[in-house]
């Protein structure tokens, strides 16, 4: 059994109705909305490794300061993959839409 991956096998044969051009825009939101959920969980292990930077006392929490700090760019970076990936998605599914509208 194949799998469908979005995007990808997805080929619309009929013409867009509201349905569709809304259901497009919902997911193009939603895309903005996880990309910002991606940068706010960065933002919170920047400032967390910050933190445990400058604990003076408890020397052992370097490791963690070190960790927090690598896991914010890897949420960042994955974050940014994640959302230019969907939206060349979206982008190809919404111009062939587009230009089947314009066909008739």
């Amino acid at each position: 059994m194949k799998l469908l991956r979005f995007g990808r096998d997805f080929k619309p044969d009929q013409e867009v109705i509201l349905r569709d051009y809304l259901a497009i825009e919902r997911t193009r939101l939603a895309n903005e909305r996880t990309l910002l959920s991606y940068i706010r969980s960065s933002l919170y292990l920047l400032l967390g490794g910050i933190a445990f930077f400058q604990l003076k006392n408890f020397p052992d929490f370097k490791y963690l300061a070190m960790l927090a700090l690598v896991f914010s760019a890897i949420f960042f970076v994955i974050g940014i993959y994640r959302f230019t990936v969907l939206k060349k998605s979206l982008k190809r599914l919404y111009y062939t839409f587009d230009s089947k509208d314009k066909e008739k």
